[in-house]
């Protein structure tokens, strides 16, 4: 056991937890009894005797009852800036077409005054490889343009007049990286665009305003409270201004200066760290304007120090680059957003210029291509504390886990992805196969071969986007409630919490370059702190979901609580 504090007398702190099982998450992997704040920081870990110290007659004090303590969760891949979907319409989790045109019809009929109708969260597993029709929205919504965005972020589906006010016709070209879907009768477009097709439309529509932004992000604020996340990191900024293809992001434009003016106004309540996105075909032209974009912010609360190059798309819309053809579509391997030889130079520069790289790559062939490129940027600038990364990881090529590790490229997963069900049966094994299909997501091999993972949900993917869900998965891998055996996917790639509690806490730090900051309860750092009603070692696997937040601490300031544990 541990037991430490900061040097100096009648040190008085603002906030005491004592008779906790407190799980500090330090080298050690000490466990304690007690933890004492002042102002942001911690100022005490150790014994319940230890702390009175530090109580004064002003300090509120929280007997835990032996409930279980952690450090504040890292969300490491994420889209926050996006949470002003909440306020258009929401398609999660219903399960037809006809549902979905009957909130949309019901929305449209609550929002005369909007140009234009947007959504998000329709299932890719609902519509048959061509995606959902035009004409299924032209039904409900002729007279304004309205564009509904897929759960996984790469596709919209579009009606008529959608396409006719921003000029897509049958023949219009899609863009580099991106597709139109087509039907195969008449050549028209279906409607459903993927990828840097989107921008078709929504660098046309009316953008969602600044003000929207931060309205969203308050949502997003009061989500993350609740599940326990006190830093996140937005993988999806835009430089005002670009030039360049947004895959769809067009209508979020602003997300930089919303969230500058949310840090200046002192609104945050969790730590934004960031990564802006590039544009294969402005090449190192749109660097320049990437670093000034992040010697603008320069809060505590939200920096930018990261670059995100998206290399391929998502199985589900066939645009994820694999080393061997998609099983439905057998002469397909799908292709990569940037050439080859354009993103090996990407990042040599990006690297040269200190900067961390943040990669979506879904398929082997693409995640390898992104190893290619990192292997370049090392061989050209030389090694360094970069920390560069790869998120989603869905199917990889079996010697690429070394490569990871030679290289130190961290890997950022989203474990709640790691279950078998509707999506997997309906989707994954038709368009992988189901040997592929079995074996992606890996976890385990990652950390047998020594690469330091961090972990995320990609919110808005996931609403809402619990850690203790992604533990849960990276535990079990398989559904909450499902106790059958042949519903586990890859269960040789199991994990254990001891382990994911790191992805979601001092690894997710790293990822940042914040471990000396949070991810950790230890002395002088921030007071970053979770309070569970459960203990995540003492109940078995299948309970950890169902495990809840009491209390969310952020910079020694209470954010959520959902019972009264004062004294």
């Amino acid at each position: 056991m541990c037991s430490e504090a900061f040097n100096g007398d009648n040190i008085i702190a603002d906030l005491v937890l004592k008779n906790g099982f407190v799980y500090t998450v330090d080298k050690q992997r000490s466990q304690v009894e007690a933890i004492a704040v002042s102002e942001d920081k911690i100022i005490y870990i150790g014994s319940n005797k230890g702390v009175e110290t530090f109580i004064g007659p002003e300090t509120r004090v929280a007997d835990l009852s032996g409930r279980m303590v952690l450090p504040g969760f890292v969300e490491s891949h994420a889209h926050p800036t996006m949470a002003s979907l909440v306020a258009t319409v929401i398609l999660n989790n219903l399960p037809s077409l006809e549902t979905y045109q009957q909130a949309i019809r019901d929305f449209a009929s609550a929002n005369l005054d909007k140009a234009a109708i947007y959504g998000n969260g329709w299932d890719n597993s609902l519509f048959p490889p061509l995606g959902p029709r035009k004409e299924d929205l032209d039904a409900i919504l002729s007279d304004r343009p309205a564009s509904m965005m897929s759960e996984d972020c790469h596709a919209i589906w579009v009606n008529s007049k959608a396409l006719e006010i921003c000029g897509v016709t049958k023949n219009t070209p899609a863009p580099q990286g991106g597709m139109i879907e087509h039907d195969p009768e008449t050549g028209e477009p279906s409607g459903t665009l993927r990828e840097d097709a989107m921008d078709l439309i929504h660098n046309v529509l009316p953008p969602i305003t600044v003000d929207q932004i931060k309205a969203g992000m308050h949502t997003y604020m009061d989500i993350a409270a609740k599940e326990g996340i006190t830093t996140v990191h937005d993988a999806m900024l835009v430089v005002p201004g670009h030039k360049g293809s947004l895959l769809g992001l067009g209508w979020y434009r602003e997300n930089t200066v919303a969230l500058g003016q949310l840090s200046e106004e002192n609104q945050l309540t969790l730590r934004v760290r960031g990564s802006i996105h590039t544009s294969p075909e402005l090449g190192v032209s749109q660097i320049q304007n990437l670093l000034a974009e992040c010697e603008k912010y320069k809060n505590p609360l939200f920096q930018i120090r990261s670059a995100k190059i998206f290399v391929d798309g998502v199985v589900e819309g066939s645009t994820a680059f694999l080393l061997e053809p998609y099983t439905h579509k057998p002469d397909y391997s799908g292709e990569p957003i940037w050439g080859l030889e354009e993103l090996n130079i990407m990042f040599e520069a990006l690297d040269r210029e200190k900067l961390q790289i943040h990669v979506h790559a879904i398929g082997d062939a693409g995640i390898s291509m992104a190893l290619d490129a990192y292997e370049c940027a090392v061989k050209a600038n030389g090694r360094r504390d970069a920390r560069h990364q790869v998120t989603h990881l869905q199917v990889l090529a079996p010697d690429d886990f070394r490569r990871f590790a030679d290289m130190d490229i961290l890997g950022v997963p989203q474990p709640m992805w790691f279950k078998k069900g509707a999506y997997f049966e309906e989707l994954e094994v038709p368009y992988l196969g189901r040997e592929r299909a079995e074996k992606e997501y890996p976890m385990k091999s990652f950390l047998d071969a020594g690469v330091t993972m961090a972990a995320a949900s990609d919110f808005p993917v996931n609403v809402p986007c619990p850690p203790i869900l992604g533990i849960h998965g990276g535990v079990t891998r398989c559904e909450p409630g499902v106790d059958d055996p042949n519903e586990i996917i890859g269960p040789e790639e199991r994990v254990s919490v001891e382990e994911m509690i790191a992805c979601y806490t001092i690894n997710g730090a790293y990822a940042n370059f914040l471990e000396k900051e949070t991810g950790s309860l230890e002395v002088g750092k921030k007071a970053d702190i979770v309070v569970l009603n459960k203990n995540l070692f003492e109940i078995a696997p299948s309970e950890i979901s169902k495990t809840k937040v009491l209390m969310t601490v952020f910079e020694g300031r209470e954010v959520y609580r959902d019972m009264t544990i004062f004294e």
